[in-house]
């Protein structure tokens, strides 16, 4: 139990730092930049509003359907790993991307717990 509740707060604590991260990095791209720009800002976006929601879902009580809090965490590492790419090839963006990166893990190592 002690493990259980100790990965969803890390799990939590990285979905709002790579919130934070991929908010800040998708408003510093400009709109109607280059295609794989504009797509690095939409990914940012995406993640930043996923990391977001999956922080909340985690926040709340222990006790919510696992079927939920499993599809919502799993959601959040794939689209991590999909902005983490599209941040790599983007100069001055490898902070945001390895954020993103952790948060993955973090989510995998709270799955791991779900059983």
């Amino acid at each position: 139990m002690f493990r259980f509740l100790e990965d969803r707060f890390a799990c939590a604590q990285a979905c709002a730092d790579c919130a934070r991260s991929s908010a800040l990095r998708a408003s510093m791209m400009d709109p109607g930049g280059p295609k794989k720009r504009e797509s690095a800002r939409r990914s940012g976006i995406l993640c930043a509003e996923v990391c977001e929601a999956t922080c909340h879902v985690l926040s709340r009580q222990p006790a919510q359907d696992e079927r939920t809090v499993r599809a919502q965490v799993e959601w959040c590492r794939d689209v991590c790993l999909e902005c983490a790419e599209a941040f790599d090839g983007c100069p001055g963006a490898e902070v945001a991307a390895l954020n993103c990166r952790e948060c993955a893990q973090a989510c995998e190592d709270f799955i791991a717990t779900l059983g």
